[in-house]
């Protein structure tokens, strides 16, 4: 072919079908047949075509401006041990405001479905979402204590997971960037003068996100001298993982003896945590912050300028899954992805009196 522009006008004419067909061939539409899809996409590599990012755009551009009249629904799964416990843990609301607020925006119907529905097993409601035409699904807001697979015939939908549960199986993934969020919360106190600073968090917390959290912690401590560096206060002591507790249930909340203990065997300058975690006891023992020790709050919620800390811009990660999905759903991937990816959010930071510079 010559330097000019290979169109789809020119794979019909040498395949000998209609360009409608080719159209639907390269978003590899399921209304043809896999040889004839597998056919004209290889026609279209030999001949070198390449999408007109131009087109592609003033066409994604017309279908916001007139949206489909008929509105497609996406499926937001939950596996909570109630229907709405999720709703009273840390961001996953906002995880689904996000998703929400996206689906919305993009033309679509966003509807929640819980797992623990009395009587519904997976394979029943892998069988309703197909036969309601819902093959597009975010997976999220999983207890980590509610198993580790998700067995539904994966060739009918698309999928994209919000955080890391259920492991099983491998898809496309969109979460909060932990390790990230503790870095840069390190690298804002040691720029501000603190030199002993003081990493508490839960055990659970750690575990459900990879270690993240103490892998962040760790790399930034490297930075300091040896006699500088406290280690982190993992709590509670190790329990077997069905022991770990939610919000929902109970506030989680620092063992105040051993919590005590750390700090005044290391007396740390600033201590970096969630709030909830660690300022009931605080208060209890009597320290004072700023006047005793510094707060950052990587769990931010109150954006002040009462609490310094990084928000984690968690309605971000829910439109971010929507996003993902939308494309996958435009271009027909169905199944679980050869080759998995995660899509990593990055936290805000917000400078606030509980952190003034230190010396």
């Amino acid at each position: 072919m010559s330097d000019q522009r290979v169109t789809l006008a020119d794979i019909a004419r040498k395949a000998g079908v209609h360009v409608t067909t080719v159209s639907l061939a390269l978003r590899n539409h399921p209304r043809l047949p896999p040889a004839t899809r597998q056919r004209l996409c290889a026609l279209a590599d030999q001949m070198g075509y390449r999408p007109d990012p131009a087109m592609r755009a003033l066409v994604a551009y017309r279908q916001k401006l007139h949206p489909p009249q008929r509105q497609l629904t996406l499926a937001y799964v939950t596996n909570w041990s109630t229907r709405w416990g999720w709703k009273e843990v840390t961001a996953h609301p906002q995880f689904y405001a996000g998703a929400e607020a996206k689906a919305r925006e993009l033309g679509f119907m966003l509807e929640h479905f819980w797992m623990r529905e009395p009587g519904l097993t997976q394979d029943r409601l892998g069988r309703i979402l197909y036969a309601r035409g819902i093959t597009g699904l975010i997976i999220a807001s999983h207890g980590r204590e509610m198993g580790d697979a998700l067995l539904f015939d994966w060739q009918n939908f698309s999928a994209v997971k919000i955080d890391y549960f259920p492991h099983v199986p491998e898809l496309h993934n969109v979460t909060n960037d932990q390790c990230s969020v503790i870095r840069m919360a390190m690298q804002k106190v040691m720029a501000a003068g603190y030199r002993r600073i003081g990493f508490v968090m839960h055990r659970g917390w750690d575990h459900a996100v990879d270690h993240l959290w103490t892998a962040g912690f760790l790399c930034e401590q490297q930075y300091l001298s040896p006699r500088e560096r406290i280690p982190a206060h993992i709590f509670p002591e190790s329990l077997p993982v069905e022991r770990w507790f939610n919000e929902s249930r109970a506030p989680v909340v620092v063992d105040p003896q051993p919590f005590a203990a750390w700090l005044k065997r290391h007396e740390p300058e600033v201590l970096i945590s969630k709030g909830s975690f660690v300022l009931p006891a605080l208060r209890k023992l009597g320290r004072r912050i700023p006047r005793d020790l510094a707060f950052v709050d990587v769990f931010l919620d109150d954006f002040s300028g009462q609490t310094a800390g990084v928000r984690q811009n968690c309605e971000t990660v829910g439109a971010m899954a929507v996003e993902i999905l939308a494309g996958q759903l435009q271009h027909n991937k169905r199944g679980v992805p050869e080759i998995p990816t995660t899509t990593l959010v990055e936290g805000t930071w917000f400078d606030g009196a509980t952190c003034p510079p230190h010396g």
